[in-house]
C-alpha cells in the first residue's frame, strides 16, 4: 500500500500541527547529522518552535556557533550566491517545470506533425487541417528536405572519393614492374574493371540530374534552401 501524499499547506489543527513537527523536526536532525557523518562536511540546523522555550540546536551551541563564524567570514556575495527562502524555491521549481513542460509539449508536437505527414504520403487530404498545423506540416516537410539534401551531398563525397581510389589503383596496375631482369606490364584484371564499372554506377546513382531528367534546372521547390522566406511562424517551431 502506497503512503498518500501530503499537501504541502498549513496545519490549521493545533494537534496535528504539533504531532507533525515533533516527527519531522526528529527526521531532520536525522538528516544533518547523517549528512555531516557521511560527507565529511560543516553543517548546523537550529530549530525554534512555539512549543520549546529554547530554540534546539545541532550538534551543540559551540558547533553552531563555529558554523556561523566560518559563514560570516565569507565574502557577502558569496554567502547569499546559494541561498534560499521557500519562495525563490518554490520560484525555480515552478520556472523548472515550466521549462520541461514546454519541451514535452515541443516533443508531442513534432510526433503529431510527423504522423500528419506520413498519414499524407498515404493519400490523405489537408482538409482536416487548420492553418497552423499546415504551416508545422511545411516547416517539418522543409527540415526533412534539409537532411535529405545532406544525405545526399555525403554521399556525393564518399563516391568521389571511391571513384578517385579506384581511378587511382587501376592506374598502379599498368606501373612497368622488373622481375628477374625482365620487364613486365601488367594489365588491369577484370575484378579492377569490375569495380571501376560499379564506382560510375554509384556515382550515376547519387548524381540523377546528370543521367536523368526527374529535377531541372527550373524546378523551384517550396522548401529547403531555395526559398529565403521559409519561415513558419508558429509557437513550437522556430
Amino acid at each position: 500500500m502506497t503512503r498518500k501524499k501530503v499537501e504541502l499547506a498549513y496545519i490549521t489543527n493545533d494537534y496535528a500541527r504539533k504531532a507533525t513537527f515533533k516527527k519531522r523536526k526528529k527526521g531532520l536532525m536525522k538528516k544533518v547529522s547523517e549528512l555531516s557523518t557521511l560527507c565529511g562536511i560543516d553543517a548546523c540546523a537550529i530549530l525554534y518552535s512555539p512549543y520549546d522555550s529554547q530554540p534546539e540546536v545541532w550538534p551543540s551551541s559551540l558547533g553552531v556557533q563555529r558554523v556561523v563564524a566560518r559563514f560570516k567570514k565569507m565574502p557577502g556575495m558569496e554567502q547569499s550566491k546559494k541561498m534560499v527562502n521557500q519562495e525563490s524555491f518554490l520560484r525555480q521549481r515552478v520556472a523548472k517545470g515550466n521549462e520541461q513542460l514546454k519541451k514535452q509539449r515541443k516533443d508531442n508536437r513534432e510526433k503529431e506533425i510527423t504522423r500528419v505527414m506520413f498519414q499524407c504520403l498515404t493519400g490523405k487530404d489537408l482538409q482536416t487541417l487548420n492553418i497552423v498545423d499546415i504551416f508545422d506540416l511545411g516547416w517539418m516537410i522543409d527540415q526533412n528536405l534539409k537532411e535529405i539534401n545532406k544525405r545526399i551531398e555525403s554521399l556525393k563525397k564518399e563516391a568521389q572519393s571511391l571513384a578517385t581510389a579506384a581511378a587511382t589503383a587501376a592506374a598502379a596496375g599498368q606501373l612497368i614492374i622488373k622481375n628477374g631482369g625482365k620487364v613486365l606490364e601488367e594489365k588491369p584484371t577484370f575484378d579492377t574493371m569490375d569495380a571501376i564499372q560499379g564506382q560510375q554506377w554509384f556515382v550515376d546513382l547519387v548524381n540523377p540530374n546528370e543521367q536523368m531528367g526527374f529535377f531541372g534546372d527550373d524546378m523551384m521547390l517550396p522548401f529547403g534552401d531555395a526559398n529565403q522566406n521559409a519561415i513558419w511562424p508558429n509557437g513550437f517551431f522556430p
